[in-house]
């Protein structure tokens, strides 16, 4: 396209953009993620605001740097659709307060009992109860307090808690799931053992279903939920057990688990890391579980 001369407010204004509502114009879905929202079609990119940050990469920026790499535009064709949109009206800018510095990290605080929990994860989910105690015991599953969800808690290599990921534990209507603000996301659950595999999910749900489906001697092996489809909680379970040698990436069973897992690959080999992939029947390891308890 021919150049335009755009001034520095307009480049501004452009930048400015919230890219929540001009991804949702688009008709992009987008999912609750704490104060930020995940893009539905690359769980690894957050957005608040008019910021961006790609979690696999890791690389954020501002609104023109999200629309040149998300659709492939060069700068001019970027700052004309943020300050136009496609019908001439352009886009809203974010709001100043949309970002600030997030709070600091803390776990919602605990319910006395684990009654819900327990219930949730055994009768909905099929999930085996040993494994559930397992987690409990480890102080690394528990029910919160307010509203019941569960929580899967993310220790560092201290055995602090620095990642946390709720889950509703409702038997009907929509299900909630999110990560709580200020998590890191490199510390997500995880379970190490001494044993050399690794096993990668999407979702803590998913890697308490492929135990539940493998339980021999499933504590001796180590395993990481994604919560998302970033690989940075792999390498990181990765630095801190050296003696790791095979890799399984067991991500979900659709184009987001396929692509990620094509993506997480790559991003192993370049760091000397072999990989294999394993998929699930259906479309992830929860429904291949449920689909085995029934057929019992």
């Amino acid at each position: 396209m021919p150049y335009i001369p755009f001034t520095d407010e307009q480049k501004q204004r452009a930048n400015s953009v919230d890219l929540v509502k001009f991804l949702r114009r688009r008709g992009e879905r987008l999912l609750p993620s704490g104060r930020d929202k995940r893009l539905d079609s690359d769980h690894s990119i957050t957005i608040r605001g008019c910021e961006w940050f790609d979690h696999a990469v890791p690389v954020g920026g501002r609104a023109i740097s999200f629309v040149q790499r998300q659709y492939g535009l060069s700068y001019q064709e970027a700052v004309k659709l943020l300050l136009n949109g496609e019908d001439g009206a352009g886009y809203p800018t974010a709001n100043a307060e949309e970002n600030l510095s997030p709070t600091p990290f803390a776990l919602p605080p605990r319910n006395q009992y684990m009654r819900r929990l327990f219930a949730y994860l055994m009768e909905r989910r099929g999930i085996d109860r040993s494994i559930i105690q397992h987690f409990a015991h480890a102080r690394t599953l528990y029910e919160e307090a307010n509203h019941h969800n569960a929580v899967f808690v993310g220790l560092d290599e201290h055995g602090v808690a620095r990642h946390a990921h709720m889950r509703s534990t409702n038997f009907e209507g929509r299900s909630f799931r999110i990560n709580v603000e200020s998590s890191l996301p490199q510390y997500s659950f995880h379970h190490a053992g001494p044993g050399k595999n690794l096993f990668v999910f999407e979702s803590p749900i998913d890697l308490l279903s492929y135990i539940s489906l493998h339980p021999e001697d499933w504590q001796s092996q180590s395993y990481v939920a994604l919560c998302g489809t970033s690989g940075q909680a792999m390498l990181w379970v990765l630095e801190q057990n050296p003696g790791i040698q095979s890799i399984c990436l067991a991500l979900d069973n659709d184009k987001t688990g396929q692509a990620a897992t094509e993506r997480l690959t790559r991003e192993l080999r370049q760091r000397s890391y072999a990989s294999t992939a394993l998929f699930p029947q259906h479309k992830d390891w929860n429904d291949d579980l449920l689909a085995c308890r029934n057929q019992k």
